[in-house]
Formats: structure tokens, C-alpha cells, sequence
């Protein structure tokens, strides 16, 4: 099961600067180590987190597999409008999961 916990404010005045912080707990495996049956342990990384508001993407990160296991982010924005601040995260395997948190602008 993944967990997502999403730091951002829930009011802003237009044209302020807000940090938005975001946190997956996803177990991360680069795919070059081995298990103790001495098999390969297969790679499972996220590989792509994008955030918008409003439907507009703010933030596309592109991940590698030295990304650590639950990967931490934290960035700035310009609060424009009131909404809904959506991440995702998608990855190995099908691997997606989508957060929203809602901002209120005034």
C-alpha cells in the first residue's frame, strides 16, 4: 500500500510564493541488486512526478533509479487561484498514484 502526504497551505493571498512539499512511501528498488536467492531483484522506481493547479502543470521531475526509496519534494509556486493541487506519480510496473489537495486564493 502507498501512502502520499502532501504539505501545502490551505490559504493564500494571489501572488504570494507557497512551498508545496510532497512525500511517497514506495519501496524503491534499482533493479542491480541481488535477493538472497542471488537473483536479480527486479527494478521498481517511480520514474515521473508531475503537479498542476488546476489542471496547469507547475512541476515534471523525471526520476532515475539512485532515487532514494520514498522520495521527498519540496518546491515554490505563485498562488494564481483558488482550486485543486493534483501529484502524480508513476512508475515501474503500471505504477501510479494521484494526490490532491485543495487552495483557497484570495
Amino acid at each position: 500500500m502507498t501512502q502520499v502526504l502532501i504539505n501545502a497551505p490551505k490559504t493564500a493571498k494571489k501572488g504570494e510564493v507557497i512551498e508545496l512539499k510532497a512525500l511517497i512511501l514506495h519501496p524503491m528498488e534499482t533493479g542491480f541488486r541481488t535477493g538472497t536467492s542471488g537473483r536479480l531483484i527486479p527494478r521498481n522506481i517511480i520514474e515521473h512526478l508531475t503537479a498542476s493547479w488546476n489542471g496547469n502543470e507547475i512541476l515534471r521531475m523525471d526520476l532515475s533509479p539512485a532515487i532514494a526509496a520514498n522520495p521527498f519534494v519540496s518546491f515554490f509556486a505563485v498562488a494564481t487561484e483558488s482550486g485543486k493541487i493534483t501529484f502524480r506519480w508513476t512508475g515501474d510496473e503500471g505504477f501510479a498514484v494521484e494526490e490532491s489537495v485543495a487552495i483557497d486564493v484570495a
